[in-house]
């Protein structure tokens, strides 16, 4: 059965920017739930000081659970080769934490889609910042993951290989045994198109899943597409919730996974409504989890 993990996405803020939160509050609230691991974030306040790293691993071990995967957002879009070279030695870094960690995975994004940008130099930018970073991965057992990402917060431009006919050029450039696809079926919606299609086209090269549930509050997906790419951050038409209840086809979603034989981690980045949300969302996917793969735990 795959494995679970979970995110911190309600307490970004706290954690990333002004301190209300300490890591050690968040892995308290985070082992008492059903997981099998915590997702980590390159960009929580107490991660500069490296002497943690070890310590927030210890932590998380002490309570059987494991760190599999680090959230991070490199840029390798800009068009100065010195911006795209500073970008690669923070990616070296972050698989660096991830290994420290104790984790297998840690992501990559292509970069910001900036207007004066075509898409074959947008791929070629990208394709070889990964390329440059893999041999690093490779040498401390790390497997670098490209996410289908929507838009980092405080990013001007949303993510240059958002749609799927870009994110699939991209991986389809990269044939390496320790790269492949992190999965995120919101952030097909958030980009107006079917998470289903992009899933058919990728599944065989998904490695590890990002679980949510988006909500349109007002308009249509249409108008989402029409609006998207001005502004920074995130659109407000759209909304994180509880997962299961929301726009995303998880039987269907499950059902192409175990065809393709996934069997790997999925983090649950939802619950902005609180620990209760969370918990809901952890109690729906196990559920899923045990139908599509019956008679298997997820300690094997």
């Amino acid at each position: 059965m795959p494995k679970l993990a979970v995110f911190p996405k309600a307490y970004m803020q706290a954690l990333c920017k002004d301190g209300t939160m300490k890591v050690a509050e968040w892995i308290e609230l985070a082992v008492a739930l059903d997981i099998d691991g915590l997702e980590w974030y390159a960009g929580f306040i107490e991660m500069s000081d490296e002497r943690n790293w070890s310590l927030f691993r210890g932590m998380v071990e002490d309570h059987g659970k494991v760190i599999p995967m680090i959230c991070c957002s490199p840029d390798f879009t800009h068009p100065d080769p010195g911006f795209r070279q500073k970008e690669v030695d923070k990616q070296k870094r972050w698989i660096d934490m991830t290994y420290a960690l104790g984790g297998s995975y840690c992501r990559v994004l292509s970069g910001q889609r900036r207007p004066e940008l075509s898409i074959l130099e947008g791929i070629n930018f990208a394709a070889e910042c990964i390329e440059t970073c893999l041999p690093y991965a490779r040498e401390r057992n790390i497997t670098l993951v490209l996410e289908n990402h929507y838009k980092d917060d405080f990013w001007e431009y949303p993510e240059f290989a958002q749609m799927t006919d870009v994110f699939c050029k991209l991986v389809d450039r990269i044939n390496d045994p320790f790269f492949g696809v992190n999965y995120d079926p919101s952030n097909t919606i958030l980009a107006g198109e079917d998470p289903l299609e992009l899933l058919s086209r990728v599944s065989s090269r998904v490695l590890t899943m990002h679980a949510s549930d988006r909500y349109l509050k007002e308009g249509t997906i249409e108008d989402l597409r029409k609006e998207e790419g001005g502004a920074t951050g995130y659109v407000k038409r759209l909304s994180h919730g509880e997962i299961g209840k929301g726009l995303n086809d998880y039987d269907a979603i499950f059902t192409e996974l175990k065809r393709v034989g996934f069997d790997n981690w999925i983090s649950i980045e939802d619950g902005v409504d609180g620990m209760d949300q969370l918990e809901r969302s952890v109690t729906f996917l196990r559920g899923k989890m045990a139908s599509f793969w019956p008679n298997q735990s997820s300690t094997e």
